[in-house]
């Protein structure tokens, strides 16, 4: 029950956040949208440092000057996942005109989905890997731990359904209840990734460190390659920093008092 939990518990929050199109006329102004994208990407950043990377480092303490080896690896590995998929999967990013990956005949609502569903795997794997952990004798991740994990996504992922709902919405003219339906089930993917890594732990227990650094990585590429330069373009880059430093803040904060 405690997983199920944690792994719905994102997804909540992308729901909630999506409904947000029953209450807000248009879509957000856009220091708004800046400030909850520096928001979101603190909260990754966090994330990835105290609830990823730390724990993968301290599961490999026995290895002495080289336990950073298995974290750095999966790093990488995270990073060129997600690189690979960009270049695969056809997808089209909030307030751009032009596809990326290969060229296809999609509706853009279709390619706008398939942006964010590209966001979430890597969230759904971290939250699934750390509940592997949890699950796991002997290991640096407790269920308070991994619980904050999921709450932290959770908070990162009200914003970004925001994001998605109310563009679709004043931009393409949607209704609201299939603007709120296709914010809602761009979030979905997220406790099915963290499922199918849950089913796996028993195979994956051996590289649990790896594992937990992969998703580390793959959140950290989308952080740097798209949350935050969206949130230091133009004008008001300035809030998103703010929003960043307040999302790192309060992961930190979760991880620590909560782990």
């Amino acid at each position: 029950m405690n997983i199920f939990l944690g792994l719905m518990i994102p997804f909540f929050g992308t729901v909630l956040g999506a409904s947000c199109v029953f209450f807000v006329r248009n879509q957000l102004k856009a220091y708004i949208q800046k400030a909850l994208l520096g928001f979101a990407s603190g909260v990754m950043v966090a994330a990835a440092v105290w609830s990823l990377l730390i724990p993968s480092m301290n599961m490999m303490e026995g290895m002495g000057k080289l336990a950073f080896l298995p974290a750095a690896t999966g790093l990488l590995l995270g990073f060129a996942f997600l690189l690979m998929m960009d270049h695969v999967i056809p997808h089209l990013h909030m307030g751009s005109s032009e596809c990326e990956g290969p060229k296809c005949s999609l509706k853009k609502t279709t390619m706008l989905i398939f942006a964010v569903t590209l966001h979430n795997i890597p969230e759904g794997m971290a939250v699934g890997v750390v509940f592997a952990g949890m699950m796991a004798q002997n290991t640096e991740v407790t269920l308070a731990g991994a619980f904050a994990l999921s709450l932290g996504i959770a908070i990162q992922n009200f914003p970004e359904g925001a994001i998605i709902s109310l563009p679709l919405r004043s931009e393409e003219g949607m209704s609201r209840t299939k603007a709120f339906l296709y914010g809602t089930a761009s979030g979905i993917v997220e406790p099915v990734a963290g499922g199918i890594t849950v089913l796996l732990s028993q195979v994956m227990r051996p590289v649990l460190p790896y594992l937990l650094a992969f998703a580390a990585g793959a959140m950290l590429y989308v952080v740097v390659e798209e949350l935050i330069p969206e949130a230091s373009e133009g004008k008001h880059s300035n809030i998103g920093t703010i929003g960043f430093a307040a999302g790192f803040a309060l992961m930190m904060i979760l991880d620590v008092a909560l782990g």
